[in-house]
């Protein structure tokens, strides 16, 4: 299937709505296009656009969201690149990906980057050469590559195509019930599918993106008070320092703001309820790399009887559980087509029957949400008995001596595996208590058999701690 080019699409019906705002600079899509062509010229000057592919290293920057159009409208795939990574790291993803060129923010540059890497300022003091961006998307085609991030190991190239972004983005409008009106937030990295996906779906549905360069919860508490956003992604950290502020002064979000779109891991009950009392709306998700963002969320008009559930499958989305291990299966258009040169890894999460095995462990109650009960990879086996860490973790994780906490298992002669936590304190950790707390709230075999104090806990870009690490640490 083929459709048009969304950039050229939302310039021709809607030339003069807002389409980006970085909080200096807004641009109407009609400007968008002009400026996208403006700069696919200038890529295409600098041999950029030879390949099929172009690398893009970047923040929540204006220059590097039209970098990226430039490259879609182009007809190019764009490989996102993880500016957090090391320089091993991001070799290896280019060795396995093969840009043309590696386009880099001037801010990001290393010395140590060779020829392929190329500032956007060497771009864009190119002078442009004629080109027409392609007046089509074609549906099979691949939009974008992301690697996973790699909470269990080596990251590998999601290829993500413009079909995968329509059905994502289609699904999730039904469920959100978004408008072109509206006006999206993106804090989260749009190197990331929670980013990118909302830059897709600005195109797509001819909605405003409202970019904002990094996560700093007292700018974007000033901004959800103050501009007209009716939707913010957040992960579970994000919104816990939003409540922070927005409990300081009790003052509320602008009338326009709508909801906020919670993904990327477990959040507490303690926290929603929070929520709920302040009156912000939060619509939980859930949703990977691999599908584009959301395939499964929890309306509004739910969340106040069905909390700690992510909800239905959206539109287009099918889902069940294994009758074995409980892991959720899911099949959806949305699903990415394989691995970028790993064709067998991807071939290894269907099963016999064509369904995506996610990774994830959880169950129905009696009404069909699904409740998310932790990473199949993650759950520890002691004596027999399935344990696993986010029900823990949920426990202590409101003590007043605990900041953050997280339990991995640990090899043990006579149980198997036996649990234990990794705790972000700024106080001794009174082990005694810690234990005696835990069997007061939960069976025993579940209660870590000791405590350990940690600096700090290994976390992805997304804020999903790396449990493989702290497996590594005993």
């Amino acid at each position: 299937m083929k459709v048009d080019n969304w950039i050229l699409k939302q310039a021709e019906t809607a030339p003069g709505r807002l389409a980006v705002d970085d909080g200096n600079t807004q641009l109407t899509f009609l400007e968008l296009k002009q400026q996208v062509s403006q700069l696919a010229g200038q890529l295409k000057a600098a041999s950029v656009l030879d390949g099929d592919r172009v690398g893009i290293m970047t923040k929540n920057s204006l220059l590097g969201y039209l970098m990226a159009m430039a490259v879609l409208g182009s007809g190019k795939t764009i490989v996102w690149i993880n500016w957090r990574l090391s320089d091993d790291e991001i070799h290896r993803q280019l060795s396995d990906s093969e840009p043309a060129a590696c386009l880099v923010a001037d801010d990001l540059f290393r010395e140590s980057f060779d020829q392929r890497f190329i500032t956007f300022s060497t771009i864009t003091d190119q002078a442009a050469v004629q080109i027409t961006l392609v007046p089509e998307f074609r549906s099979q085609e691949v939009a974008s590559i992301m690697y996973t991030s790699g909470t269990t190991g080596r990251p590998k190239g999601v290829m993500q195509t413009f079909g995968n972004h329509l059905a994502s983005a289609t699904a999730s409008a039904f469920n959100l019930g978004v408008m072109p009106g509206d006006e999206w937030l993106c804090s989260v990295p749009i190197f990331h599918i929670s980013g990118f996906s909302i830059m897709m779906r600005g195109l797509i549905y001819g909605m405003a993106v409202r970019l904002v360069g990094h996560f700093n919860a007292e700018l974007i508490d000033y901004v959800l008070k103050h501009e007209p956003i009716s939707t913010i992604s957040v992960v579970p950290y994000m919104l816990k320092q939003l409540l922070k502020y927005r409990t300081a002064d009790n003052t509320p979000y602008q009338a326009n703001f709508q909801r906020m779109l919670l993904g990327g891991g477990p959040i507490d009950r303690q926290t929603l309820q929070q929520c709920r009392q302040l009156q912000v709306p939060v619509v939980q998700s859930y949703g990977m790399t691999e599908t584009c963002s959301q395939i499964i969320a929890l309306n509004s008009a739910d969340a106040d009887k069905r909390i700690g559930s992510v909800g239905k499958p959206l539109f287009l989305t099918q889902l069940t559980l294994s009758q074995v291990n409980q892991e959720v299966l899911i099949k959806t258009p949305a699903l990415t087509p394989g691995y970028l040169n790993r064709q067998a890894a991807f071939q290894d999460k269907l099963n016999d029957t064509g369904w995506y095995r996610t990774g994830d462990v959880g169950h129905f109650d009696d009404d069909g949400f699904l409740y998310i009960d932790g990473r199949l990879d993650d759950m520890i086996i002691s004596g027999g008995e399935n344990i696993f860490p986010d029900e823990v973790e949920a426990v202590y994780v409101n003590r007043s001596d605990i900041g953050e906490i997280a339990v991995v298992g640990q090899d043990d002669a006579k149980w198997g595996q036996v649990p234990v936590a990794f705790v972000v304190s700024d106080a001794p950790l009174d082990q005694v208590d810690l234990i005696t707390y835990g069997r007061q709230k939960l069976a025993h075999y579940k209660v870590p058999t000791r405590f350990i104090r940690i600096d700090k806990l290994p976390t992805n870009v997304s804020g999903k701690v790396q449990r493989f690490k702290l497996k590594q640490l005993l």
